[in-house]
């Protein structure tokens, strides 16, 4: 993890509104960060008084990497809710999802696709019980499917004796 540089704050406070006194009245860290490199000034609240500031400000840099990656999760592989709440099931589900993202990637990529993975993601979603082939899906040419022949399997219909 690469380290942040810049100034660091780190002062105590107390919440001083009425209803945020009486919700948490205890003490509360505040701790701002200014990174040289962009140019931006970060403030981040927490109860732990134990770890150094520069700590504090690593670990809320790297949950906000956690955030956009479940924003990423979201609008791309089209989780809006998890279906269990275990450990176990969200990492399942999440896992599912990004298998499938990554089948639609190798996808598009082998038929040279031009569209985007979500407009694939939207076409599968719509036709996946339909027997065409996929690349058919995604353009105008219309595949002849041959009928198999079945030689050893008896025709029941086909010939009635006495009609």
């Amino acid at each position: 993890m690469d380290r942040l540089t810049g100034l660091i704050y780190d002062q105590t406070i107390m919440l001083t509104g009425f209803y945020q006194c009486k919700d948490y009245p205890e003490k509360l860290r505040r701790v701002k960060y200014y990174d040289a490199k962009t140019n931006l000034t970060f403030v981040f609240l927490t109860n732990n008084f134990n770890l150094p500031a520069l700590i504090v400000a690593d670990l809320y840099r790297s949950r906000w990497q956690v955030e956009l990656f479940f924003k990423w999760i979201k609008q791309h592989l089209r989780i809006k809710s998890f279906y269990g709440t275990s450990e176990n099931a969200v990492k399942t589900q999440i896992w599912i999802a990004i298998s499938v993202y990554v089948i639609v990637a190798i996808l598009k990529k082998q038929l040279r696709l031009p569209h985007s993975l979500y407009t694939i993601l939207q076409v599968l979603s719509v036709s996946v019980f339909e027997r065409i082939p996929l690349y058919q899906l995604f353009t105008n040419t219309n595949y002849k499917m041959d009928t198999p022949i079945l030689a050893n399997q008896l025709n029941l219909f086909d010939e009635i004796p006495g009609q």
